[in-house]
């Protein structure tokens, strides 16, 4: 690979590894796991960056696979030692944590295709069309996906305490940090 390539590589990875990283935690619902599911997807993108014309929907794409296959790795299904311990907020005279676990709780109940169309479309701020092309599907079944998720999460946490609306939900940021 060029060093110009390379490069703009390494400057593509540093403005996006938050955003992938989010997405796969919010996919598959753990750091460590979402750690190992963006490294082997970004290892698969390097050689095909010169190729690419939308190198940021085409990581996403690779981002969320990954991420449902760590789910399915063997050694997933065991129970960690960090199971056992509690999550406990340090400071938190807002409430801020709570909430965060609710939100963290109710989005691993709602299907994983349907949650990745929600993180998608209004974690992320992806068109109908992105969310279809990382879903690999077509718009209706994305918007559908999408609708059915929030819809989920609604019943989950009941309207009146969070909003759920179609515009990109910037205080997701903060529930999943």
């Amino acid at each position: 690979m060029k060093a110009e390539d390379e490069q703009a590589f390494r400057e593509f990875v540093t403005s996006q590894m938050g955003s992938l990283r989010k997405l796969a935690y919010m996919t598959c619902g753990d750091w460590h796991a979402a750690e190992d599911a963006v490294a082997n997807a970004l290892v698969k993108l390097y050689p095909r960056w010169r190729k690419l014309e939308r190198p940021d929907l085409y990581a996403k794409t690779m981002v969320y696979r990954a991420a449902i296959d760590e789910t399915r790795r063997p050694w997933r299904r065991e129970r960690s030692a960090g199971d056992a311990m509690p999550e406990v907020a340090l400071r938190d005279p807002a409430g801020m944590a709570d909430e965060r676990l609710r939100l963290k709780a109710a989005l691993a109940a709602v299907p994983a295709r349907q949650r990745a169309a929600v993180i998608l479309r209004h974690y992320l701020g992806l068109s109908l069309e992105d969310t279809a092309g990382v879903l690999n599907c077509n718009v209706g079944t994305a918007k559908s996906q999408a609708s059915r998720g929030l819809a989920k999460l609604r019943e989950l946490l009941g309207a009146e305490r969070i909003k759920l609306t179609g515009e990109p939900m910037e205080e997701w940021t903060n529930a999943v940090a």
